[in-house]
C-alpha cells in the first residue's frame, strides 16, 4: 500500500499534438482519402513517473499572455486542468510559453508565414484594400508548371541563407482559373477559326466546337473527381494522376501528356511563324517562288528555317533561365483577353458601321488582291482608259484590248463586295451550310451570278490550299480546346487545391467553350463566307481575317496572337522538359532514368534537349494543319486514359476511390472516353491507331518492366473481377473432351540446402504446355510450419526463379508438412482454385529404390500413385528425366515413338502432338522414343526418356 501522498503522483499519459508534415507520418500515404486537409497532426504518448503538484495547481491566468495551439491533457484524478510543461519554460523566474502553430504542413523554425497564424479560430483577413490585393497579384502572376520557378529561384539564393518557406496563397482565380483560360485559348482562335466556320458552315463548325467542348468539360470532370479523392499532392497533373490511378496508368497519361506538350509547343512556334511572315514582315521570307505551284513548297522551307531559329532561342531563354518567361506571363495573358474583347467589340461596331474590306470577284471567283491595284479590268489614267493589272493577269498582253484573255474572264464581269458585311447584313444565312473543297479548288461565293464557262486555272485565285473535310477540322481545331490541365499544375501553391481545381477548371472550360460558341456565330454572321474561307486573307490584302473584324484595328489581333502565341511556346517548353524529368525521377520507365539529371538548382538540362529534339520533328514538318492532328491524337489518348481510369476506378469499386466531387458519376467519365475515342478515329484513323499502338506499348512497358511503386495499381481491380468471372464460367461444367488438355501439378523433391534435385521436370513441363493452360509446381518441406516457414519461403523463391528460366508460366505451391507423404497428398487434394485445377499429376522415377535401404523412397511413390489414382488424375513419371532435352536445343531429325500398349482414352497420342508445339520439336522427325508402361486406371502411364 503507497501513502495519500503517493497516490497523487501517479504515472500519467499525455497527448501532444504537434504540427507536422502528412509525409511523416508512417503508413499513410499521399493519396488517402482519410484526410482531407493540407496538414495533420501526429499524436504522441509519454508517461512521467511523477508530475509536481505546483505544475498541476497552477492558476491558468499566468498563461494569459501566451499563444499557444498545442493541447497537453493530463489524466490526473485529482485536477482537470490542462497544462503542457514542455512547451513553458522559466526564464529568470518567469514563465514563457513557446511559440506554436496551426495548420503548418511545412514547419520549420523561423518561417515568417507562421508567426501571422497564431489564433486557433481566428479568421485570415487581408490587411490592404480587395483592388490592391488583386492589383498585386495580377502582378505577380505566373502560369509557369510546378517547380519552375522555384528552380529559377534557387540560383538566386548565396549559399548558407535558406529562403523562408512560403505558404500556399493562389486562390482559385489566379491559382487556376487564369492559367487555364491562357492555355486553352491560342493559336487556333486566331488563325484557323474563322476557315473552320466558311468551310464546315456555321452548323457544322457549331458542332465541332460543341463535342470537342464536351469532351474537355467531361475531362474536367474527371479530374475533378481525381482531384477531391484525398490530398491533392504538390507536382501537376501528372502527379495528381499517377498516385491516385497507379503507375501505369499514371505513366501512360504521363507520356501521352509530355509528347502533347512537345508537339504544342512545335504549334505554337509554326503559328507564330506563320503571323511573322505572312502578316507581319512577308519580306523576310528567305525562299520565293513566282510559280504559283511551288509558292507552297518555298512557304515551307521558311517555315522551318524560322521555325528552328525560333525554337533555338526560346530554348536559350528556357535554357538560361525562366525568369524571363515568368516577367511576361502577365504580357502574354494581357494579349490574350484584349485580342478576345477586340473580336467582341469589332463584332458590335460592324451592325452599325461595318470595317472597309473590298473584296474583288471575277464572276463568282474570288481573286488575290496582293497584287492588285484596282478592282477592275480596266482603269483610267489621264483622261485614258488602260488595261489595268488584272487584264495582264489574265490575257497575254497587259497594254492593249485586242489581246487573247481568258475564256472566263470575257465572259464575266469583275465586281467589289464587302467583305466584312456586319452584324445586320443577313450573310448568316448564305454561312449556315458547308462547303468543302478539294486541294487546288477555287474559292467561289454561290449566290454570286457567272457565266458556265470553265476557263484556266490562274494563280490570281484564291485556292483551298488542302482537301478539307468534317474529320480534318476536327482533328485541327480540337488543340484548342486543350490546356484544361493547367490550373492542376500549380497544385502545390493553391490554398485549397480540392476546391481551386475543379471549380476554376470547369469555370475555364465554360468560359472558352462560350467564347468560341460565340464567335462560330459571330464570324458567319459578320464574315462574308469567301473571306472565312480565304486561309490567309489573301482576298483583303493579306490581311489576319479574325484581325480585319477586329476593332480598333487589325493590328491589335496581329500583335496580340504573335506575342501570345510565343508565350504559349515558351510555356509548353517550360513545361514538358519538368513533366518528363518529373516522369523519370519516379523510375517507373528505366531507359528515361537519364532525363532525371538536372542542373544545380533542378533545372531539366537533357530533358529539356530531348523535347527540344522533339519539337524539332513539328517543325519541319512546316505545317500548323498537319502538326494539329498529331498534337490532337496524344491529348485524346491523355484525356482517354483519365476517363477510363475514372470509370474502372468506380465501377470496380476500388476501396481507396472516394471522390468528394459531388457531380460526378461514372457514366459522365465513360461518355467522355467515348468521345475520345471517337473524335480520335474521326479526325484520323490511322493517327488514332498509331497513338493507341504507343500508348499501349508504355502502359505494358511499365507493367513489365518498370519499378514497383507504393500507389496503388489502377487496373488491379479489374484483373479480379475478370479472373473471378472466369473462375465462376468454368465451375459451369466440367470441359468436353475436345477441350481437354493436361492442366499439370508438377511435384518437385528439394535436397538439403533447398535446390530443386530435376530441374529437367520443369523443363518437360514447359515443352509439354508450350506457355498454354494450367502449370502448378509444388513440393513438400517435412518440419513443423512455425520453425519452417522461412525456409518455405527460400525454397519458394528458387522454385519460382527457376520456373523463370525454365519459362515455365504458372504458380508455385509449397506445403510444410510432418511426413512427406501427407503432404504431398495435400497439394493433391488442395492445389488450384474451383475450375482451375489441375488434371494431371508429373512426378520423377525414385532413382536406385531397389538398393536403398530407406523404403520410405518407394513406399512415397507408391502412396502417391494410389492417392492420384483415388483423385481420378492422370499421372505422368519421367524416367531419367536429366537426359531429356533443354529448351535450348533443336533437333534436325529423328522420330517419336508411340508405344501405345493399352488403351489409356488417347492421351498417349496427345503428348507427341503437344510436345511439337514446342520450338525445340518443331522439326518433323525427333530422336525421341516414349516408352507406355502401365496405366493406372484413370488414364495413368509411366514415360521413360532413355
Amino acid at each position: 500500500m503507497h501513502p495519500p501522498e503517493a497516490t497523487t503522483k501517479m504515472s500519467s499519459v499525455r497527448f501532444m499534438v504537434t504540427p507536422t508534415k502528412i509525409d511523416d507520418i508512417p503508413g499513410l500515404s499521399d493519396t488517402s482519402p482519410d484526410l482531407s486537409s493540407r496538414s495533420s497532426s501526429r499524436v504522441r504518448f509519454s508517461s512521467r513517473e511523477s508530475v509536481p503538484e505546483t505544475s498541476r495547481s497552477e492558476p491558468m491566468s499566468e498563461l494569459s499572455g501566451a499563444t499557444t495551439s498545442l493541447a497537453t491533457v493530463a489524466l490526473d484524478p485529482s485536477s482537470d486542468r490542462t497544462s503542457n510543461p514542455q512547451d513553458v519554460t522559466e526564464d529568470d523566474g518567469h514563465k514563457k510559453a513557446r511559440n506554436a502553430y496551426l495548420n503548418n504542413s511545412n514547419y520549420e523554425e523561423g518561417d515568417e508565414y507562421f508567426d501571422k497564424n497564431l489564433a486557433l479560430f481566428e479568421e485570415e483577413m487581408d490587411t490592404r484594400p480587395k483592388v490592391s490585393s488583386l492589383l498585386n497579384r495580377m502582378a505577380n502572376y505566373t502560369n509557369l508548371t510546378q517547380g519552375a520557378k522555384e528552380h529559377e529561384e534557387a540560383e538566386n539564393i548565396t549559399e548558407g541563407k535558406k529562403k523562408p518557406t512560403k505558404s500556399p496563397q493562389m486562390g482559385t482565380f489566379m491559382g487556376v482559373y487564369l492559367p487555364c483560360l491562357q492555355n486553352i485559348f491560342g493559336v487556333i482562335l486566331f488563325l484557323r477559326l474563322t476557315w473552320v466556320v466558311g468551310t464546315a458552315g456555321i452548323l457544322q463548325a457549331f458542332a465541332i466546337v460543341l463535342i470537342c467542348c464536351c469532351c474537355t468539360m467531361l475531362t474536367a470532370i474527371s479530374m475533378s473527381a481525381i482531384a477531391t479523392n484525398g490530398v491533392v499532392p504538390a507536382g501537376g497533373s501528372y502527379f495528381m494522376i499517377s498516385r491516385a490511378l497507379g503507375p501505369e496508368f499514371g505513366g501512360a497519361v504521363g507520356l501521352c501528356f509530355y509528347l502533347g506538350t512537345t508537339f504544342a509547343a512545335a504549334m505554337y512556334i509554326l503559328g507564330a511563324i506563320e503571323i511573322f511572315l505572312v502578316y507581319i514582315v512577308p519580306r523576310a521570307a528567305i525562299f520565293r517562288s513566282d510559280d504559283a505551284l511551288k509558292e507552297s513548297a518555298a512557304m515551307l522551307n521558311n517555315m522551318r528555317v524560322y521555325g528552328t531559329a525560333f525554337l533555338v532561342l526560346m530554348v536559350l531563354v528556357v535554357f538560361i533561365g525562366v525568369r524571363y518567361v515568368n516577367k511576361f506571363a502577365s504580357l502574354f495573358l494581357a494579349c490574350v483577353i484584349v485580342s478576345i474583347l477586340a473580336i467582341y467589340a469589332g463584332a458590335i461596331k460592324s451592325s452599325f458601321a461595318p470595317p472597309h474590306f473590298p473584296v474583288c470577284m471575277l464572276g463568282n471567283r474570288t481573286l488575290s488582291s496582293r497584287h492588285l491595284d484596282i478592282c477592275s479590268k480596266t482603269k483610267e489614267v489621264d483622261n485614258m482608259t488602260v488595261p489595268s493589272k488584272l487584264w495582264g493577269f489574265f490575257c497575254n498582253s497587259s497594254q492593249f484590248f485586242n489581246a487573247t484573255c481568258d475564256e472566263y474572264f470575257v465572259h464575266n464581269n469583275v465586281i467589289s463586295i464587302q467583305g466584312i458585311p456586319g452584324l445586320a447584313s443577313g450573310i448568316i444565312t448564305e454561312n449556315l451550310w458547308s462547303n468543302y473543297l478539294p486541294k487546288g479548288e477555287i474559292i467561289e461565293k454561290p449566290s454570286a451570278k457567272s457565266s458556265d464557262v470553265l476557263g484556266n486555272l490562274n494563280h490570281e485565285y484564291v485556292l483551298a490550299d488542302i482537301t478539307t473535310s468534317f474529320t480534318l477540322l476536327v482533328g485541327i481545331f480540337f488543340p484548342s480546346v486543350t490546356g484544361i490541365m493547367a490550373g492542376s499544375n500549380r497544385s502545390g501553391d493553391l490554398k485549397d487545391a480540392q476546391k481551386s481545381i475543379p471549380i476554376g477548371t470547369i469555370l475555364a472550360i465554360l468560359t472558352t467553350s462560350f467564347v468560341y460558341l460565340s464567335n462560330v456565330v459571330l464570324f458567319g454572321a459578320c464574315i462574308e463566307g469567301v473571306v472565312l474561307r480565304d486561309k490567309f486573307g489573301d482576298a483583303v490584302k493579306g490581311n489576319l481575317v479574325v484581325g480585319t473584324l477586329s476593332w480598333p484595328s487589325p493590328w491589335v489581333i496581329v500583335i496580340g496572337s504573335f506575342f501570345s502565341t510565343c508565350g504559349a511556346g515558351l510555356q509548353s517548353l517550360t513545361g514538358a522538359p519538368r513533366l518528363l524529368q518529373a516522369i523519370a525521377k519516379d523510375n517507373i520507365i528505366p531507359f528515361l532514368r537519364v532525363f532525371g539529371h538536372s542542373k544545380a538548382n533542378g533545372e531539366p538540362t537533357w530533358a529539356l534537349l530531348l523535347t527540344a529534339a522533339i519539337a524539332e520533328l513539328g517543325i519541319l514538318i512546316a505545317s500548323l494543319d498537319l502538326v494539329a492532328p498529331i498534337l490532337s491524337m496524344f491529348f485524346l489518348m491523355c484525356y482517354l486514359f483519365v476517363n477510363l481510369a475514372c470509370a474502372l476506378q468506380t465501377l470496380l469499386r476500388t476501396p481507396n476511390w472516394r471522390p468528394r466531387f459531388r457531380y460526378y458519376h461514372w457514366a459522365l467519365s465513360f461518355m467522355g472516353m467515348s468521345i475520345c475515342l471517337a473524335l480520335m478515329f474521326i479526325s484520323s484513323w490511322y493517327y488514332a491507331i498509331v497513338a493507341m499502338v504507343i500508348a499501349g506499348m508504355i502502359y505494358k512497358y511499365i507493367e513489365y518492366q518498370g519499378a514497383e511503386k507504393e500507389w496503388g495499381d489502377g487496373i488491379r481491380g479489374l484483373s479480379l473481377s475478370a479472373a473471378r468471372f472466369a473462375l465462376l464460367r468454368l465451375e459451369e461444367g466440367p470441359p468436353h473432351t475436345k477441350n481437354w488438355r493436361p492442366q499439370l501439378l508438377v511435384l518437385l523433391k528439394l535436397d538439403e540446402d533447398l535446390h530443386v534435385k530435376h530441374p529437367r521436370l520443369l523443363t518437360f513441363a514447359s515443352q509439354l504446355k508450350a506457355g498454354k493452360g494450367l502449370t502448378i509446381v509444388g513440393s513438400v518441406i517435412v518440419g513443423n510450419f512455425l520453425e519452417n516457414y522461412g525456409d518455405a519461403l527460400a525454397a519458394e523463391q528458387t522454385i519460382k526463379h527457376l520456373m523463370e528460366a525454365e519459362k515455365v508460366k504458372g504458380f508455385c505451391q509449397l506445403v510444410v508438412a510432418a511426413k512427406l507423404k501427407e503432404g504431398i497428398s495435400h497439394l493433391i487434394q488442395s492445389c488450384g482454385l474451383g475450375g482451375m485445377k489441375h488434371n494431371t499429376v508429373v512426378m520423377g522415377w525414385p532413382n536406385g529404390w531397389r538398393q536403398s535401404e530407406d523404403a520410405r523412397a518407394w513406399k512415397t511413390f507408391i502412396g502417391t500413385v494410389r492417392v492420384t489414382t483415388a483423385a481420378h488424375l492422370a499421372l505422368l513419371v519421367a524416367k531419367n528425366v536429366s537426359f531429356f532435352p533443354s529448351n535450348v536445343e533443336q533437333f534436325s531429325e529423328g522420330n517419336i515413338d508411340v508405344w501405345w500398349i493399352v488403351h489409356d482414352g488417347g492421351m498417349l497420342m496427345l503428348l507427341p502432338f503437344l510436345l511439337k508445339q514446342h520450338k525445340v520439336f518443331w522439326v518433323t522427325t525427333l530422336p525421341l522414343a516414349v516408352m507406355v508402361g502401365l496405366n493406372l486406371k484413370r488414364q495413368g502411364l509411366f514415360l521413360a526418356v532413355p
